[in-house]
This record gives structure tokens, sequence and C-alpha cells, in this order.
């Protein structure tokens, strides 16, 4: 007879996962600022009673994760498109880019003709410290060969990651070399940066990328800034362009930064969470700096709270593509089995009142609409114009200078810009492994060159000294990938900065030297430039 502990234990999850939604009551760790507070749990109800019969008195054993979790996929779809769980095999890496660390060897990869190379290598890294140089094919991971198996990337990751401290024997295949180079790395822990990139971008004006909003995001934040200021820095660009959020808890720190007096930041209200207001300290590093927020449809959630925070107060301009739309609050539950519950506990509001919530309908196909709405964006011709967008709820709201805003299906620039779109033909060129390939064989040629740049003049230097383009040219032809003169012609000055945006990319410059490149091109990065220094502006001109 098959143990009672056996599926007493997952009967119990879900029942804690019922009891999390009828109650809200406090389970795991905050995943949003907003406290949870107890309140009494109601009696019993018909689909907890259901399991404890099934556990105690059903004629033959059975596994009830058969029965509990396709319930408890079906009970969140029936809430809103962002209450989800997680299984505990899934929960580790989901938190990653939150916990803003991992533990494993440190570097970024592509499998390019089913063989590992390594792209970059993380500076102070376990793998920097054994010796590791980007351009390196792993072959073997202890003593086994991987090379030319057609391994997916999970299974890569799975071999390569482990315990701090814990060590892994590889063999990688180095240009130059006559024989693969044994290396033992030490797995240890592996910080991932939500700041990717800050630099000046003109003698006055900072650009800052910020990917996420971990744990240590605003610690990351305070030293880019004081390292910019240092440099000259009294206008700054905040790019929030696909960012899709995280802590609550680092938004409000980052956005207080922002603001030189006390200001609503945001304000959170749910059934059983009363309304909380935050605000700026009125002490923050930057709040004399001009200010531009980039944001666009993949902008989300902590991204929008401070867009919105910027906005409804007139600190900034925001510049840019409508953005997500997510203004719902959630909480981390940890459930017994090691799995999670991220459960929408309450709204979010900008200080003007607005949610910026987006319409969605309740069920499975209504999730997958609700995603396809950005699809939808694109071909309703909203990345044209801001003309095209039309608004659910068109109630008015009013910025602290009297400026109508609008709330319902996230943030509206007050900068349209279109979507960076280019030909036909250049879409083609990039999307697929022409490109891709071409540049992993320029590494290859080039790779001491590339792997001595540690500044953005010496960038400049390599290219001006090794231009790819014309080559790249020559090898597009070759793989048959053919334009109309008009086409080609309008391609080019793009392309030439994409190829080259990707190649500094295997320099150990990495996302600052692409990103360099690429800004000289960047339609909405250029139009902040353009209107930073006059930090007045109509509503969505």
């Amino acid at each position: 007879m098959m143990n009672k502990n056996k599926f007493l234990r997952p009967a119990l999850t879900l029942i804690i996962v019922l009891l999390a939604l009828y109650t809200g009551t406090r389970l795991g760790k905050t995943f949003s600022t907003p406290k949870i507070y107890n309140i009494s749990i109601p009696s019993q109800n018909n689909l907890v009673a259901l399991i404890n019969y099934v556990t105690k008195y059903y004629v033959d054993p059975i596994d009830l994760n058969s029965i509990t979790d396709p319930m408890i996929f079906d009970v969140l779809k029936e809430l809103d498109p962002h209450s989800v769980y997680i299984p505990a095999a899934e929960l580790q890496s989901s938190n990653e880019h939150l916990d803003g660390n991992f533990e494993g060897i440190g570097v970024t990869f592509q499998m390019v003709k089913d063989t590992v190379l390594v792209i970059n290598v993380i500076s102070e890294g376990p793998s920097s410290k054994a010796g590791v140089h980007p351009g390196d094919r792993i072959v073997e991971v202890n003593d086994s060969v991987i090379a030319g198996k057609k391994i997916v990337d999970e299974k890569v990751k799975t071999l390569l990651r482990g315990k701090s401290g814990s060590k892994v024997q590889i063999k990688v295949l180095r240009e130059g070399a006559d024989e693969l180079i044994p290396i033992e790395i030490t797995r240890g822990k592996v910080t991932l940066k939500s700041i990717d990139v800050a630099y000046m971008i003109t003698p006055n004006t900072g650009y800052i990328r910020m990917t996420g909003f971990a744990q240590n995001t605003h610690s990351e934040f305070v030293d880019a800034v004081e390292e910019l200021h240092s440099e000259g820095m009294t206008s700054m660009i905040l790019d929030l362009r696909g960012n899709t959020g995280g802590y609550l808890e680092q938004a409000i720190k980052i956005t207080s930064e922002l603001f030189s007096d006390k200001e609503l930041i945001v304000y959170t209200e749910g059934q059983v969470v009363p309304r909380r207001n935050e605000y700026s300290n009125g002490n923050g590093i930057c709040g004399g700096d001009n200010l531009a927020i980039l944001i666009d449809e993949r902008s989300a959630s902590a991204s929008e709270i401070l867009a919105g925070a910027v906005q409804d107060n007139d600190r900034g301009i925001i510049v840019g593509q409508r953005s997500f739309g997510k203004g719902l609050v959630q909480q981390m539950f940890d459930l017994p089995d090691k799995s999670g519950l991220r459960l929408t506990i309450a709204r979010y509001y900008t200080p003007a009142g607005r949610c910026i919530q987006r319409p969605y309908q309740r069920g499975d196909s209504a999730v997958i609409e609700y995603y396809n709405e950005l699809r939808q964006r694109m071909e309703n011709g909203e990345h044209d114009s801001a003309d095209s967008i039309h608004l659910v709820d068109t109630t008015k709201y009013y910025t602290s200078k009297g400026r109508i805003v609008y709330g319902g299906g996230g943030i509206m620039p007050d900068i349209f810009v279109p979507y960076e779109y280019n030909t036909v033909y250049a879409k083609r060129i990039i999307s697929g492994k022409i490109m891709r390939d071409y540049v992993m064989a320029f590494g290859d040629k080039h790779r001491n060159e590339l792997n001595a740049i540690k500044e953005i003049s010496q960038l400049e230097q390599f290219f001006e000294k090794n231009d790819p383009c014309p080559e790249f040219e020559q090898y597009v032809k070759n793989k048959g990938i053919k334009g109309s003169d008009q086409e080609i012609k309008e391609s080019k000055v793009w392309l030439d900065m994409y190829l080259k945006s990707y190649i500094s990319q295997i320099t150990p410059l990495s996302d600052l030297g692409s990103a360099y490149l690429y800004n000289k091109l960047d339609k909405t990065v250029q139009k902040a430039l353009e209107v930073i220094n006059t930090q007045t502006v109509e509503a969505n001109v």
C-alpha cells in the first residue's frame, strides 16, 4: 500500500495555495514591498475537503501530484495573467535575475556548429581566474566530450554550474594552440549585473542602461551615478527599454534618487493590503540632473513605476514607445515542496492616481490573448505613429504641472519615437545565423587583438584598422541574400553599425562597447539627447 505521506505532501501544497488565494496570509519571503497583514482564515472549503477525503478514503493508491498540479494551474488561470505557480525544479533559475547572482563558472556562451563557444568571461569570476579566454571552444567537461553532440544550452548549464567550491575540469580548443588546453575551474558565486552599461554619451550627459530591478540594483545605480558625476554628468538618460521589472522595493529606492524633494512615488492597495504610500526621501543623488527616461513595449512593472513617478511629478521627459501596461503587484509565497507561488496581492497607482494595468480576461485562452496584444500593437500601426494608439481607459489624469496623462494601458511617452525599423533585406541578415557566423569567424581571425581591447578609444582604433564591413557585404552576397539596390543602400549605414556593435560584444568591453556604437544611430537615444536639456514638453507630442 502506498505510504500516506507520499501523496499527503502535494495535498498540503494545494491546500496552502488555496488558503493563500483566499486569505493573502503571509507565507514566505516578500517579493514586493507591501506588507501582508494576517487575517482570520475561513473555514474549510469544498476543494480542501475533497483533497482530505481522497487522501484518507480513496479505494486505490494514487499519486495526487497528477491531480493537484493541474488544479493549481487551473486556479491561477482564473485570476490574472501574472499570478503563476513555479515548480520546484524551475524556482531557483527563475529567481536568479532577481537574486542578482548564481553559482557557476562565470561565462557567457553560444552554441556554434555543435560546439560551446565562450563569448565572454565575467571579470573576476571563476573562469577568469582559471584562465578561460573569450573565443575558447569547450570540447570536454569532466572527461566527457560535448563537442559535436548537438547538446542543448540547458544541458551545458547543468554540466558547468554547481555549488561554490566544487570543481569542474574542462578542455578547450584555443585559436593558435596545437592541442586541447586543460583547465580546472573552482565554481563560485557569479554576480549578475542589472546595470550593464554606464558611460558619458556627451561631455555633460550620462547614459545608464538598467535591465532589471534585482536585490543589488540600487547599489549598482548609486555607484554608476557617482562615477558619472565624477566625469561631469549634469544630465542623465536612463534606458529602461526591455526592462521587465523586479523588486518593487528596489524601484522605489532608485526612483527616490531621482528627486531632490519629497514626492509621492507610488501607492499600492489590494483587498487585504491597505493603501500604502511611498515617497522619495528628498535626498536623491541625481535630483538636480536633467533627466530623460527611455521606455518601450517591454518596459513593465517596476520600470513603469519609475517612469510613472517621473512623468506625474514632471521630473523629466519620457521618450520612446508605450510601455507594457502591468499595474499589478506580486508576492512570492514559498510552498512546502520548494515550489513557489507568485500571487497578485495589490495594484499600484502612479502619483496622479493612474493604474496603468491594461485590460485582461480570465482563462487559458485569455492569457494567450493578453500577451499577444504586443503583436497586435504592431499590426495596428502603433510602432509607426502615436495616433494609432487606442487606450481602453480614456480617463484623464493630471501631472503636477497640469499636463494630461492616461492610465489603463501602460505609460504613454511624452515624446513618441517610431519603432526602429529597417528593410526586409536587413532583417533577413540579422535575424538568421548569417551575421552571427560571420562575427564568430571574424573573432577567431582577430582574437588576440579583440581580447586586448579594454577602452572605447581602443575599440575605435581597431575598427579604423580592421573595417569588417566590405568583407561582410561580400559574405552576404556569397550566402545568396539578395536585395534591391535601394534596400541595400538604405540598409548600409545601419547594418554597418549593427555589425560593429555585434563584434564589440565579443571584446572585454562587451555591452558597453556594443551600446556605445549602437547608440550613435538609435533614434530614441538621439531624440533624448536632443530634448534632455530643455525639460519642457507638451504631453504626448
